[in-house]
């Protein structure tokens, strides 16, 4: 199928993604002004309707969702029983359904695992992307956008990052925060509004950014995303994701147990660091490239992005114990890149309870 965004002026696609419009530095600038609003085909819309569906997925999943008004902006995780992360969704309630934006890649396994969780509850999950897309950008750049609203409230999600939400908690000790000042929101359109913006940006009446651009503010804002931080044994606690996604203090749930004990007694295995690369060669990391200190593999890079500021930058799960003040460097096939590191989350993360020592048996008092 071909993309709305076809007629675009400098369109690069991806399929039906619009990757970038023709200068992709250019446009971030211009969508972390708020002068630009990015297509987010790489999303897909899930829709959950019935009575029971808040009380539902507050059961399923790490958020507190029970009391979650219309119009209010949260996220969630879907934990195995062992805390690894299998799904990640933006979640906005509209007082009679509730519309999860997810990573496209996502989109079909959680479906089908919600759906063979239903048992008896009045529930029903779908896939909406058909009807829906998804459009990012600043509150003030996404004015002129008309969010869809089937039940009257506009659906407009507010990134919660980098505020700790109630019941969550924040690992990573840089203050202010890289994401101090992002402010970020993703609105669900219908397929005609999507067509319109498509049609006014290609008469050159608004500005488009791209995926490339997007992701590229994501990166800088050390924002964890499931398609790019999430493996098959990704936790919360890694990517200090507790700190929008997880409400520690709620009731039980898949995976709740691992969640208390790494924060409360342990440490997560691995921590997200930011890397500020060596661009002077313009050769950028794949993700999953090794990342070493010395001669010693510690990690892999996750996200890789060319910011229009910050220049070459990258985000990287590496061990707990990779130390903190190395030089590292990032393998790639012509050669390996120098990067300095910064640690978003620390060595020491987690470990939280403070437990009282018992006396050994035997001994002195």
């Amino acid at each position: 199928m071909a993309s709305v965004f076809a007629s675009v002026p400098g369109a690069v696609l991806d399929g039906e993604r619009l990757r970038h419009a023709g200068n992709p530095l250019v446009e971030q600038r211009s969508l972390a002004n708020g002068s630009a609003v990015a297509p987010l085909g790489d999303r897909a819309v899930l829709a959950v309707s019935g009575e029971d569906r808040l009380s539902w997925l507050d059961s399923l999943t790490s958020q507190a969702l029970t009391r979650l008004h219309p119009g209010e902006s949260t996220e969630l995780l879907v934990l195995d029983p062992n805390g690894r992360i299998e799904h990640a969704a933006a979640v906005i309630d509209d007082g009679e359904t509730t519309w999860l934006v997810v990573d496209r890649g996502d989109a079909e396994p959680l479906l089908a695992w919600l759906r063979k969780m239903r048992f008896r509850l009045r529930v029903d999950p779908r896939d909406a992307s058909d009807e829906y897309a998804v459009i990012g950008g600043t509150p003030a750049g996404l004015a002129g956008v008309e969010p869809a609203a089937p039940s009257g409230v506009p659906l407009r999600w507010i990134d919660p990052w980098p505020a700790v939400s109630a019941g969550g908690v924040g690992y990573a000790l840089v203050q202010p925060h890289p994401a101090q000042e992002r402010d970020w929101s993703e609105v669900v359109v219908t397929r005609e509004e999507e067509q319109r913006l498509a049609g006014a940006a290609a008469a050159g009446e608004i500005a488009l950014a791209g995926l490339v651009a997007a992701d590229a503010l994501r990166v800088a804002a050390w924002r964890p995303r499931w398609s790019a931080e999430v493996d098959d044994r990704a936790l919360p606690h890694e990517t200090d994701w507790l700190r929008t996604a997880v409400h520690l203090d709620k009731g039980c749930y898949r995976g709740q147990e691992t969640v208390a004990k790494v924060h409360n007694l342990g440490h997560p295995p691995r921590r997200l660091i930011a890397l500020h690369l060596d661009g002077s060669d313009t050769v950028l990391p794949e993700p999953g490239a090794s990342v070493l200190a010395g001669d010693d593999v510690i990690g892999v890079v996750t996200s890789v992005a060319l910011h229009y500021e910050d220049g070459p930058i990258a985000l990287a799960l590496v061990r707990r114990s990779a130390p903190s003040d190395a030089d590292l460097t990032v393998q790639t096939p012509d050669g390996p890149i120098a990067a300095a590191q910064e640690t978003i989350v620390p060595p020491e993360a987690g470990k939280a309870a403070q437990v009282p020592r018992l006396p050994r048996i035997g001994a002195r008092r």
